[in-house]
């Protein structure tokens, strides 16, 4: 991907939204269509977890029916009003994805009730989904152009290193890791908005230093290194990154603050040699904080020998201690291809994790190889759509931001999936979308209004050229 030189003209704010042409109503009522498509579908699931749990369609299905509805229907009313040009794929990916996730904290919901006495997380989700959906709508609201983002990125990336760093300083800790903000009954996991912040950073700080980052450094061994002032930015990433993981132990965010900086450092400068700094980077400060810090240490080791759990005590490797990891291939592996069903699995066999990262084992297992190929594909597509609206911005912040944006949900996918799925080592990250949990809900749907308004300048610049 090429970021060409555009000069970037500030817009007015205050405008009215114009009349649309017929191209963008045609985009608005595709995307009304597909947010009908994936209302049946949440509703569908519902109604087929209650029958497959109680064996009676669920009691609550009317109100799952209109709150799916509204949460479809006033965000398209939102961007059919004040983004008329944005992509009409990227809203109904996001509610197919959200009404799925309530889907199946609905379904988890008895079996963690009946396994350990735990209250329903569902209700708690569904509102978690309204304040997502609000916080989408002002953003859109407020911000009519994505370029005055521009104008505040340092302060944006001082709030978010405030905010990385800022678990670390209270006491305790959650299931090993301390990524929450505690505040008597309420959390926040700030790592969660963070990674947008600093997208929008990166897009901005890149903007402005892409000719010295591409055009200038010295070769070494065929490889062009990058200078030694530019040099500064990665290294202060490379550390920042290294103290989430001592500090906070969170090896999630760690590897999706460092991935995307230096996904969106290639896409800036073209050049490979950022790529192989990055990687060596990565590799030698994982490696120096895996062999030393007791927490990582233990989900590599566990990640190593999945099964060692069932060993006798003697022959368990240090380190082994939960069997998180093996009750999740072997939900795996009973779901086959088209899987058991909805509500005929036993997801409370994981423990605690089945509603947050291990809640795709939940897919695996009761809708098969084939489920979990959908859900992938819906990130896929909802990652390409972050991606095409890259390539159709005209300008480079905006190229930046959405790729930076698009990169971090694949990332997070990425770390989460491949955990579960024994690829890598867990990392703890929530599944974006479907896992329990309000600052994730909230920070995805914040990315997707981001994501929507960037669309939408790209496409009136279209309009704008092919008229002139």
């Amino acid at each position: 991907m090429t970021v060409d030189s555009v000069r970037v003209e500030d817009s007015d704010d205050s405008r009215a939204p114009e009349m649309p042409s017929a191209a963008p109503r045609r985009r608005r009522r595709s995307e009304a269509l597909l947010l009908a498509f994936a209302v049946l579908i949440s509703c569908f699931g519902y109604v087929y977890t209650g029958l497959s749990l109680e064996g009676e369609v669920p009691e609550g299905v009317a109100g799952f029916a209109v709150s799916m509805a509204a949460l479809a229907l006033v965000p398209h009313l939102a961007v059919r009003r004040y983004a008329p040009y944005a992509d009409p794929l990227i809203l109904p990916l996001a509610t197919l994805l959200s009404g799925f996730g309530l889907v199946l904290l609905y379904r988890l919901d008895p079996a963690y009730r009946a396994a350990y006495e735990s209250d329903p997380t569902s209700p708690g989700q569904l509102m978690w989904s309204v304040i997502g959906v609000a916080v989408c709508l002002g953003v859109l609201l407020v911000l009519r152009d994505h370029r005055r983002l521009q104008r505040c990125i340092y302060v944006l990336m001082a709030v978010a290193l405030v905010l990385l760093m800022a678990p670390a300083f209270f006491p305790g800790d959650t299931y090993g890791a301390k990524r929450w903000i505690l505040l008597g009954p309420l959390s926040l996991q700030p790592g969660e908005f963070v990674k947008t912040m600093i997208a929008v950073f990166f897009a901005g700080y890149l903007v402005t230093h892409r000719d010295a980052l591409a055009l200038t450094g010295r070769r070494v061994f065929g490889v062009r290194l990058p200078p030694g002032r530019q040099l500064g930015p990665i290294l202060a990433v490379w550390a920042l990154s290294l103290l989430v993981l001592v500090f906070e132990r969170d090896l999630g965010t760690s590897l999706i603050f460092f991935g995307l900086f230096v996904v969106m450092l290639y896409v800036a400068t073209e050049r490979l040699s950022w790529v192989l700094v990055g990687l060596s980077m990565a590799v030698v400060g994982a490696g120096v904080v895996g062999s030393t810090e007791p927490h990582v240490k233990g989900r590599i080791v566990a990640w190593q020998h999945p099964f060692a759990v069932f060993l006798p005590k003697d022959r368990q490797p240090a380190g082994t201690g939960s069997d998180q990891l093996a009750q999740a291939l072997f939900g795996f592996g009973s779901g086959g291809v088209t899987g058991t069903g909805l509500g005929r699995g036993h997801p409370e066999l994981i423990g605690f994790a089945g509603r947050s990262d291990f809640i795709l084992t939940t897919v695996g297992e009761e809708l098969g190889l084939a489920g979990t190929m959908a859900v992938l594909l819906l990130y896929g597509l909802l990652v390409q759509r972050g991606l095409s609206v890259a390539l159709r911005s005209h300008d480079r912040f905006g190229k930046l931001l959405a790729v930076g944006l698009a990169a971090a949900l694949a990332l997070q996918v990425f770390v989460v999936a491949g955990g579960v799925m024994g690829l890598i080592p867990l990392t703890g990250k929530a599944l974006p979308f479907l896992a329990k949990g309000g600052s994730s809900l909230v920070a995805n749907w914040l990315m997707v209004a981001l994501l929507i308004r960037i669309s939408d300048g790209a496409g009136r610049d279209r309009e704008a050229a092919g008229a002139a």
